[in-house]
């Protein structure tokens, strides 16, 4: 049964998502404030985390910036504006998904559907088949782990949306992808048309994938018409 952690003060949306999740077949654990999501988090966890952005003791941008440091479960931020930039700035701190208030319960099930999907799916093997890595620069990608890997074998967090995004650009290497195919890739049926929502999410993808001193760039910019791969891509 999945477990969502929804992190809201207001008593009325919590009792009426409870309600809606836990029809829908999912465990619910509520917390009113930031000490009450971390509280809940150290005993069996959340998969999925609902937070909003207006707490009474730390904003939600603050809780999930913590939370990026400790931990890499899906996070939906819940924002009352319908501001691009509490997007923007949702999706920097490394937020998977966000949804705007007064929201829609049918919706945000949705968006918690395809978040767990991103974090628990990896590409099936056909039987016999092993499922490869991908190797690029002096990272490698497990597909079905989920991984990404430095050249000394040290582990490179990636959130959900991150893995992927990098999916995207790996699997289709030296080739320039628009804007709209790479939220389609990424994003799946919670596809948003906002140009600078992907471009804030290739930027933190950039940030965890390159060494300045060292690497080439990997990920470049192409002008009008969107961002390719530059590196070689070989099968494992």
């Amino acid at each position: 049964m999945p477990h969502v952690l929804i992190v809201d003060d207001d008593e009325d949306i919590l009792a009426l998502l409870t309600r809606f999740l836990q029809n829908h077949g999912y465990r619910v654990s509520v917390a009113c404030d930031g000490a009450d999501m971390f509280a809940a988090l150290d005993g069996p966890g959340a998969d999925v985390i609902v937070l909003d952005v207006m707490l009474p003791d730390e904003n939600g941008f603050d809780l999930c910036r913590r939370l990026r440091m400790v931990s890499q479960r899906p996070v939906i931020m819940l924002t009352a504006v319908s501001d691009h930039t509490d997007r923007v700035v949702g999706l920097e701190l490394g937020a998977d998904d966000y949804i705007t208030k007064p929201l829609n319960a049918r919706e945000l099930l949705a968006r918690i559907k395809t978040v767990l999907r991103r974090s628990r799916t990896g590409v099936a093997p056909r039987p016999g088949e092993i499922c490869p890595v991908l190797c690029f620069g002096r990272l490698r990608l497990d597909i079905a782990r989920r991984e990404l890997r430095s050249e000394n074998n040290m582990l490179v967090p990636l959130s959900a949306r991150e893995f992927d995004l990098l999916l995207a650009f790996v699997e289709q290497p030296q080739r320039v992808l628009t804007r709209d195919t790479l939220m389609d890739l990424a994003r799946g049926e919670s596809h948003d048309a906002i140009d600078r929502s992907i471009d804030v999410q290739v930027s933190r993808l950039r940030r965890k994938l390159e060494d300045p001193f060292r690497s080439p760039e990997l990920i470049r910019t192409v002008c009008n018409s969107g961002y390719i791969l530059t590196a070689q891509v070989t099968r494992s």
